[in-house]
């Protein structure tokens, strides 16, 4: 019998298949920083952790372009899999892992949009021990997931909305959807002491996620709220002053179109992982788990 992963509620993946993925998304991310070579990330990743790692790996190979054979390989053990059940594509599960990296645990959000295409990371967020949400399961222990579009019944905020709200309070600082903390109130304090310096001011347009790749996806937790990953995109103009010129780091001169005279312009993409309340929770502020930002592109002005 077959069963349609489009029509039918089904878990987004089999039990025996989800290791599978991590191993092979592990295998080939280990490969990919020893030849720095972001085509090789590109078959395991996807969305906002594709462009991230895409953009390291381009300016760690104009630096070492025989590759890095010497680059510590990168084991993940102690793997608990969240499986959603759901209907039509595309799916997703979650793997939350030790890393031979740190302490902390690292959740991969893995995605695809087809029964005939590979599994791949679209998210990664680091979270301490005891960070890590409970998440609510089903009577058959299956992940509850939240639906990505649309509202989510009885949550705090819609999690379709995140990315919008957040980049329009990094804009303006208005609004009431986010508690504070370093990737909110700390992140607009540390951008208005770069604002206008002696050598140099600085310009910041934040902008939504809008394409589907870039999705939100999330899940459940035990206290009636879930856990999101999302997708935000950041640009950075810092304009010298007279008598001054740019003078950007090795990584970032890799990535620049155009020479840097007077300006640099840094397009940054982040991917967070954030806790939304229950709509009747006490504090219904959302609050941000981890946030992971890396420079995508540079030009010189």
């Amino acid at each position: 019998m077959t069963v349609h992963g489009e029509r039918e509620n089904i878990p987004s993946v089999d039990k025996a298949e989800a290791p599978k993925a991590l191993e092979r998304f592990t295998d080939t991310y280990n490969k990919a920083y020893r030849e720095l070579d972001p085509a090789l990330a590109s078959q395991v990743e996807t969305g906002p952790l594709k462009a991230i790692t895409t953009a390291d790996l381009k300016a760690q190979h104009a630096s070492s372009p025989d590759g890095n054979p010497k680059y510590p390989s990168l084991e993940l053990s102690d793997v608990t899999y969240h499986i959603p059940k759901q209907v039509g594509w595309p799916k997703f599960f979650v793997a939350d892992t030790d890393s031979n990296r740190d302490d902390n645990r690292w959740l991969f959000v893995f995605t695809r949009d087809g029964a005939d295409e590979p599994w791949k990371a679209a998210y990664l967020s680091i979270l301490g021990q005891d960070e890590v949400p409970d998440l609510a399961t089903d009577k058959d222990g299956w992940a509850k997931p939240v639906r990505a579009a649309g509202p989510a019944p009885k949550l705090a905020t819609r999690p379709d909305k995140l990315s919008a709200e957040y980049t329009d309070y990094l804009m303006t600082g208005k609004g009431s959807v986010f508690a504070d903390g370093q990737s909110t109130s700390g992140l607009r304090d540390t951008r208005k002491k770069y604002l206008r310096t002696p050598k140099f001011w600085t310009e910041y347009i934040d902008s939504p996620a809008q394409d589907a790749q870039d999705a939100p996806v999330g899940l459940r937790t035990s206290d009636g709220g879930a856990i999101v990953f999302f997708t935000s995109h950041h640009r950075q103009k810092q304009t010298m002053a007279k008598g001054f010129r740019p003078n950007p780091d090795p990584q970032i001169k890799a990535l620049m179109t155009g020479e840097a005279k007077k300006a640099v312009t840094l397009t940054r993409i982040a991917e967070s992982a954030v806790r939304v309340p229950a709509k009747d929770a006490a504090d219904p502020k959302v609050v941000f788990l981890n946030r992971l930002e890396g420079v995508t592109a540079a030009k010189g002005e």
